[in-house]
């Protein structure tokens, strides 16, 4: 297997090597291509991506990414959307799951669900026009892309409580009401138990009542705003990882972004970035993922964590505590 590893901006230059020090805890036959993208690149070459680094993803079976500056330039071709375009990753699926000993602003652990966002149309259409007086973007909404995430979220949802949560804001915008039609008659096909919400009543409930939802989807920019809203549960954005998926490729990254603020000080918490080794691995149907859990909670056992929570470990030091415990106690 070929896996594509892209450090990227900021602290993604920080969190990806200790992830891939983790990953390479487990002693896996992985062929490693690093690759230069971003913003940095951009500013030094006038490219944040080339076609022929385009090409050398789609030679690769997935992607482990960092984090990219994205900045307000016409001429600045987002990285990330360009990927999951033409990688056809339709689905991003961000778990917000509590870590031992670690609450966020509700100080509560009694919660365990899954967004599943739609990843390529809806308001990130990219049909755009930008002007002095008037600028505007264009939402698809098509029945494909409705359907095709529905079927992912039923799929998820059956392996796990056959609970479905679908979030929409079709009282207002009526292209919502597509997507709402489809993801219900896939629910019936699949005979998943379902409700739906609108968004913004959504939001509220996930911060009020999260035990409540197991599996939900939803379009893309709500489920954007919903996942990152929903790392205050978990106590931090370096919690929560990501995976995007599509029919051939995969690609994982932290959901946090290049934090350009505390880039090159050593104090970005890693373990997002090695949460996304763990959904990796998942996605390679290695029963050895489930082994980082335990390697995380050593480590936030013995006290070996970052400053965002409460801790004196560098960003090295969190990823080689927990590559440590995992090349002692893996058995391959």
């Amino acid at each position: 297997m070929k896996l594509a590893v892209i450090e990227g901006d900021g602290i993604g230059r920080e969190v990806i090597p200790a992830a891939v020090e983790v990953l390479g805890a487990f002693g896996l036959e992985l062929e490693k291509v690093p690759l230069e993208l971003g913003y940095a690149r951009w500013e030094r070459t006038g490219t944040a991506m080339s076609e022929e680094d385009l090409d050398t993803i789609k030679s690769c079976d997935a992607v482990l990414f960092g984090a990219v500056t994205t900045v307000p330039d016409p001429s600045y071709k987002s990285v990330l959307l360009t990927i999951r375009k033409e990688l056809d990753l339709y689905a991003n699926v961000r778990p917000v799951k509590p870590l031992p000993g670690v609450t966020g602003v509700t100080g509560r652990n009694d919660f365990d669900f899954i967004i599943v966002r739609e990843n390529t149309e809806g308001l990130y259409s990219g049909i755009e026009e930008i002007g002095p007086d008037l600028s505007w973007t264009k939402r698809v909404v098509t029945r494909k892309g409705s359907k095709r995430i529905a079927e992912y979220a039923c799929q998820l949802a059956k392996k796990r409580s056959d609970k479905l949560t679908i979030v929409h804001k079709s009282n207002v915008l009526k292209s919502d009401k597509l997507f709402l039609d489809v993801c219900r008659q896939t629910a019936d096909a699949y005979g998943v138990e379902y409700n739906d919400m609108l968004v913004d009543s959504m939001a509220y409930s996930l911060m009020m009542h999260p035990e409540k939802y197991d599996v939900v989807v939803t379009t893309n920019l709500f489920g954007d705003i919903l996942s990152d809203m929903c790392a205050a549960l978990v106590g931090s954005l370096g919690l929560v990882p990501s995976a995007n998926i599509g029919k051939k490729y995969a690609f994982f990254e932290p959901v946090h972004g290049s934090a350009p603020d505390i880039a090159g000080k050593g104090v970005s918490n890693p373990l997002a970035a090695i949460l996304c080794v763990k959904m990796l691995l998942e996605w390679m149907e290695k029963p050895e993922s489930r082994l980082i859990d335990d390697a995380i909670a050593d480590a936030l056992k013995k006290k070996v964590i970052t400053p965002d929570l409460g801790g004196k470990a560098s960003t090295s030091e969190v990823g080689c505590a927990v590559a440590k415990y995992i090349r002692e106690n893996c058995i391959v």
